[in-house]
């Protein structure tokens, strides 16, 4: 790799600490300082900030992609006016993810089309958002993986991995 002769040196050690977060914003967050007169304090805390928030999103993405939801399917994207049936309040309160720590299931039921995957991968990408990990599968799917460990031998491996989602 060739280091680039116009990047910051403060820059080049961020990213030899594995600092890209810092690295990533070093040049706006100077130039912010340098305009608003920040404190030494005040611009070490800010990128800082953008540190965590960097290595955050990556956490959130890697939860995301192990659970196999969609990005697009969130809450915010869901249109309760397409279905006035779907209890708004009662999603709501599924997405606190409270009865995750309450030890609880949640089923969603009902005909084909009325979004009940959508409202799945919703809850399930809220709770990767709160750190949680996160498996979504179908029924059929699930049944299917766990049928094969009869045929090999590894059903029980199979249901304590099914029982404890740390894909």
């Amino acid at each position: 790799m060739t280091p680039n002769v116009n990047q910051n040196p403060i820059s080049t050690q961020l990213r030899k600490l594995f600092l890209s977060g810092m690295a990533d914003t070093l040049e706006v967050r100077l130039q912010q300082a340098k305009e608003g007169q920040w404190p030494y304090g005040e611009f070490l805390s800010r990128l800082l900030e953008d540190e965590v928030e960097r290595r955050a999103q990556k956490q959130l993405a890697g939860r995301l992609k192990r659970a196999g939801l969609e990005s697009a399917k969130t809450l915010e994207t869901f249109q309760f006016s397409f279905n006035p049936e779907v209890p708004r309040q009662q999603v709501l309160e599924y997405a606190t993810c409270s009865f995750i720590q309450k030890k609880r299931n949640v089923v969603l039921c009902g005909p084909t089309g009325v979004g009940k995957t959508h409202l799945a991968q919703a809850i399930g990408h809220q709770a990767c958002r709160m750190g949680l990990e996160v498996w979504l599968v179908a029924a059929e799917q699930l049944l299917r993986h766990l049928h094969g460990g009869r045929a090999d031998g590894s059903f029980e491996r199979r249901l304590r991995s099914a029982l404890k989602p740390t894909c």
